[in-house]
């Protein structure tokens, strides 16, 4: 069985509001890139695009039509998403 981009597969199948969802592999400029890597990225779901959630930010970008070619180039704000430790057991008891 050979690849075929054309099928949708569980990276570039439409969101559930019916918009497609970011191809990662697609061409993108500077600032979404950074955008999409930060810390504060808002993922789409529920039918609302993706949005920067830093206390600072929202209340003036909000959460509809947030647009990274706007705010992101220069962020003072930008921080790199963390990965996830998984913690031992016996490193916290209640």
């Amino acid at each position: 069985m050979s690849f075929d981009p054309s099928m949708p597969t569980s990276d570039n199948q439409t969101a559930r509001d019916g918009t497609p969802s970011p191809d990662p592999g697609t061409d993108v400029s500077p600032a979404v890139a950074r955008f999409r890597a930060c810390r504060w990225y808002q993922a789409p779901e529920g039918g609302q695009g993706e949005y920067c959630t830093h206390r600072e930010v929202k209340p003036y970008a909000g959460t509809s039509g947030f647009d990274a070619e706007a705010w992101c180039p220069d962020c003072e704000h930008y921080k790199t998403r963390r990965t996830p430790r998984k913690r031992d057991p016996d490193e916290y008891s209640y």
